[in-house]
């Protein structure tokens, strides 16, 4: 009787779960370039967008979480304006001057990944990666750089999930 119920259910659930989009999630392992302070990654994105939500969890106990952005064509500057935020308007330092928010920004960058994480302390982390398959989004796989409040770097890789 259970899996006759079980049964009559699954279209309906199946229904309801392609309304409602897909939900795509993964992780990634980073440390700084010596290989210490490791960090996990965790990210959660949808099919229908480009944008998701990004969490570093740092060796110390310390939590990073905030959106990523896929830059895409179709990506105006103003819908980036969340990746500037605790930086002054600009990523500026250590290789990061290239990352300002300027139309070239979106044609330059096309097929990478953007996040800006923050800590409940009011730190951020921000953090660039290149797509190993950009039409495949995040779930493609894909490696780069974050970069710590205190100008240190974290090396991460995201494995095709």
């Amino acid at each position: 009787m259970r899996n006759l119920i079980c049964k009559a259910a699954l279209p309906l659930m199946v229904v309801a779960l392609g309304a409602a989009g897909c939900a795509t999630m993964g992780t990634g392992a980073g440390a700084t370039p010596s290989g210490a302070d490791p960090v996990t990654f965790t990210w959660k994105g949808s099919t229908a967008s480009d944008s998701g939500t990004m969490t570093a969890s740092l060796s110390d106990g310390t939590t990073y979480t905030g959106q990523y952005f896929q830059i895409t064509r179709n990506t105006t500057v103003d819908s980036l304006g969340p990746l500037w935020v605790g930086w002054h308007g600009r990523w500026g330092g250590l290789g990061w001057d290239d990352w300002g928010a300027d139309d070239s920004f979106i044609t330059q960058y096309t097929g990478r990944v953007a996040a800006n994480l923050g800590a409940p302390s009011g730190a951020h982390m921000r953090c660039k990666f290149q797509l190993a398959d950009p039409p495949g989004g995040m779930s493609g796989g894909g490696r780069g750089q974050c970069q710590m409040p205190d100008g240190k770097t974290i090396d991460a890789t995201f494995p095709k999930a």
